[in-house]
């Protein structure tokens, strides 16, 4: 089956479920709004196409359908940057809460403006140029920067505590209060493990970096 072929028998039982009767408009005025938007030459479905009504709407899916909530008497835009744009009418005097549409759209030819290129007026002006000139990065770089190890770890460091985080060290501070209510709280002045710690941290120069910072 070709491609061509699978699109029209997906048109057609689309449109067979045009015809079908729905439930009675309820009070609450919305229907449900679906459809499809294909092309006009090759009724192939248009993928990401903006379809709109009242601030409502959204963007088709791969295979060019929508579905949304709409009011009887709305105009739907379908716009797409490849297609003429195109309205449609919800008509006013329906009797379902459903209503199904499938759309063509006709390719459309954008012409942009002309670019003209001009050369430095001389060599010496572009060597300068081309030595001196700051080239901005470009999204892989940006990408690749942000993401740079020693950049993050930087950035870490130098982050100051969270909402959570304080309110975490706050209910533990407060919960370690009560534990020890009434008695004399531990101390670490002869605790060996407390001096094992210090004496690391001593070698590995922390306090002398706490100093320099």
């Amino acid at each position: 089956m070709t491609k061509g072929l699978k699109y029209i028998l997906l048109l057609l039982a689309f449109m067979a479920c045009f015809f079908s009767k729905g439930q009675v408009l309820k009070d609450t005025g919305y229907i449900q709004f679906s459809g499809l938007v294909l092309t006009s030459d090759s009724i192939y479905p248009i993928p990401y196409a903006v379809v709109s009504s009242n601030g409502m709407g959204q963007y088709t899916d791969f295979n060019g359908f929508f579905s949304f909530a709409a009011r009887p008497g709305d105009t739907v835009l379908f716009t797409h940057i490849q297609f003429k744009s195109a309205r449609f009418v919800i008509p006013d005097t329906l009797q379902s809460f459903k209503y199904n549409v499938v759309q063509l759209l006709t390719n459309d030819t954008i012409n942009l403006p002309t670019t003209i290129i001009k050369a430095l007026p001389s060599r010496v002006i572009f060597d300068k140029v081309f030595v001196n000139k700051d080239i901005p990065d470009d999204k892989l770089e940006r990408a690749r920067k942000n993401l740079d190890k020693q950049q993050l770890k930087e950035r870490a460091a130098e982050m100051k505590p969270s909402a959570s985080e304080n309110f975490r060290n706050t209910m533990q501070n407060e919960s370690r209060k009560l534990y020890y209510a009434g008695q004399l709280p531990p101390n670490n002045l002869l605790n060996p493990f407390a001096w094992s710690e210090f004496f690391k941290a001593w070698k590995r120069g922390d306090f002398k970096n706490k100093k320099k910072k």
